[in-house]
């Protein structure tokens, strides 16, 4: 990591570029995979789980025995933290749910929405490195409140066989209809596809490296909906002088250990600051479990000194961070005039590892610069809106007219007649 000073405007764009992934030699093996798990099934699935994940499966699905013994192998103290982080996810997902208003938007007609479930939805749990058990949460909770039907997770399991036993606690708690040993892109092909034992799905949610990325952007194209397009993790943090330089560059670490292409930037008007973060952040590496991951990505990362607010808040907006921690004086001031971030966290003690697990929002949050037009995943995520229109005689007779002229001039004379029928009748 390195001190950037006073970067010119027109070096932004270079600057705070991500990591770059090149995804084109996956595309051979991640669409041979895909198509050979839409042919033939289960027994695909199974020999890339051998060939993928070393292990070697007589049947996908999570018994309901695995489930149970599961639940013993926890220790109490973790699941009492899942449930208290179920608890606050949940709170805050169902405050998203409001009735929809019906609208008369002039004397006979009628228009409303009506919030439907997403019936069936697939939900992909990374293993790799880490088990993602909070993710279970932040995907399972707000689709079970949005009423979703069928809730089918899929997640790789260990080389003996078994899923991480804190994945499917959490996915108990949190409403999970089944639970697959599948991992990476075969998992993506089976909630996309079918097989004999996954259900087809219809929206596909969950994070993944580059290859179960390249596998939802490809089903996407023309076989199941996604959440959003998915890159590295990322979090930027502003600090001022009133900022602690240990608090900050532990957020920065806690981003960087995700993995080797994530990314962490700081930005300030404060030399001295920047000067104490770099320190504390090469301190705070060597101490790190994960340290071989965290200092790849610290590579990727850098901290950079601006002349002003103006200078902060046009960096930050034009940067677009997942995660965006204001650890200022004034944080809400700042926070006010921020248009594009995933997850905002202000002030100095709230630290982006709450939302990552138990504040109670959503950690699903579009990266590598989507945060200009997605938003994270949240109740709506899991639902669909049909609309609806009712026009009565009266109300026919007060817009008829309009809907004729407009029809007439885009030369649709069928959508003009049938209006026209129905007003002589």
């Amino acid at each position: 990591m390195k001190i950037i000073e006073y970067p010119q405007h027109k070096d932004w764009k270079t600057l705070l570029s991500r990591p770059a992934l090149d995804n084109s030699s996956l595309t051979e093996t991640v669409t041979a995979v895909l198509d050979d798990i839409k042919s033939r099934g289960d027994a695909a699935v199974k020999e890339y789980e051998l060939k993928f994940d070393k292990v070697q499966l007589d049947s996908l699905q999570v018994s309901e025995s695995e489930i149970a013994e599961a639940e013993t192998l926890v220790a109490e103290e973790l699941k009492n933290a899942i449930r208290l982080a179920k608890s606050n996810i949940e709170k805050f997902h169902a405050a998203q749910d409001h009735e929809l208003p019906r609208i008369e938007t002039m004397p006979g007609v009628t228009c409303w929405q009506k919030a439907m479930p997403i019936e069936k939805v697939g939900l992909y749990i990374p293993g790799g490195t880490a088990p993602l058990f909070s993710t279970v949460l932040m995907l399972a909770v707000p689709a079970r409140i949005a009423g979703c039907k069928e809730i089918v997770l899929c997640t790789p399991p260990a080389k003996n066989g078994k899923v991480h036993p804190a994945v499917l606690f959490a996915a108990k708690v949190a409403g999970v209809s089944k639970i697959f040993k599948i991992g990476g892109v075969q998992a993506i092909g089976s909630m996309a596809y079918g097989t004999e034992s996954v259900p087809k799905v219809y929206k596909i949610f969950g994070p993944g490296n580059q290859y179960v990325t390249a596998a939802k952007q490809r089903v996407s194209l023309k076989d199941v909906a996604i959440d959003m397009p998915a890159g590295p993790s990322e979090v930027e943090v502003i600090a001022d002088e009133t900022a602690n330089p240990s608090f900050v560059a532990a957020d920065l670490l806690s981003q960087a250990e995700h993995g080797v292409d994530s990314q962490a930037v700081c930005i300030t008007t404060s030399k001295d600051l920047a000067e104490k973060v770099l320190a504390e952040v090469e301190r705070q590496l060597q101490l790190l479990p994960r340290k071989e991951i965290a200092e790849k990505s610290v590579a990727n990362s850098k901290i950079i000194l601006v002349k002003d607010l103006e200078e902060v808040i046009d960096v930050t907006n034009e940067y677009a961070p997942e995660h965006l921690i204001i650890s200022t004086s004034n944080y809400m001031q700042i926070a006010e005039r921020i248009t594009n971030a995933g997850s905002i966290f202000l002030g100095h003690l709230t630290p982006e590892s709450a939302g990552d697990y138990a504040s109670g929002t959503n950690h699903t949050l579009p990266t590598n610069g989507y945060a200009k037009a997605y938003s994270g995943v949240n109740l709506d995520s899991f639902r669909k809106k049909i609309t609806y229109q009712e026009i009565t005689p009266d109300g026919l007779q007060r817009i008829g007219n309009a809907i004729e002229i407009m029809a007439e001039n885009e030369q649709l004379f069928a959508h003009k007649n049938a209006v026209t029928l129905r007003m002589n009748k």
